[in-house]
């Protein structure tokens, strides 16, 4: 089992970059594709803890959820905002990282190098063609 998980979306390239610098260090993480998956609200809140952020850090508000929900409004709090999370999965900022030395939202993707238990085995090029040095 590995000790490092993406919570994931194959449509983003972002995520997409995120999981190849991972596998790029030698690993090979446990993929949890969070819009199949969905992360309850609980599970949600432990990764926020473990980050030191809160539920507003991840909320994606170009979502149109977002907007409809009007989920800018400080009427909400962070119990009400982990449940839309929940039952909205989308609103998900991604990829968040975890691994034995902390949990990142990776964006850019390479915020992720900063908590990977091994360092890259080589040059690393994202889609858009830039390189990622070792």
């Amino acid at each position: 089992m590995s000790d490092i998980t993406i919570y994931h979306n194959p449509r983003c390239s972002s995520s997409r970059n995120t999981l190849g610098l991972i596998r790029n260090s030698g690993a090979e993480p446990v993929i949890v594709e969070y819009l199949k998956t969905p992360l309850t609200a609980a599970e949600l809140q432990a990764l926020l803890q473990r980050m030191g952020s809160h539920v507003r850090d991840i909320l994606r508000e170009k979502e149109s959820v977002y907007q409809e929900l009007d989920l800018g409004n400080a009427k909400w709090s962070d119990a009400d905002l982990l449940g839309f999370v929940e039952q909205h999965p989308i609103l998900m900022n991604r990829p968040i990282v975890a691994t034995p030395k902390g949990v990142r939202l990776c964006r850019p993707c390479e915020q992720v190098l900063e908590i990977l238990p091994q360092a890259q085995q080589g040059p690393f090029t994202k889609e858009n063609g830039e390189v990622v040095q070792p």
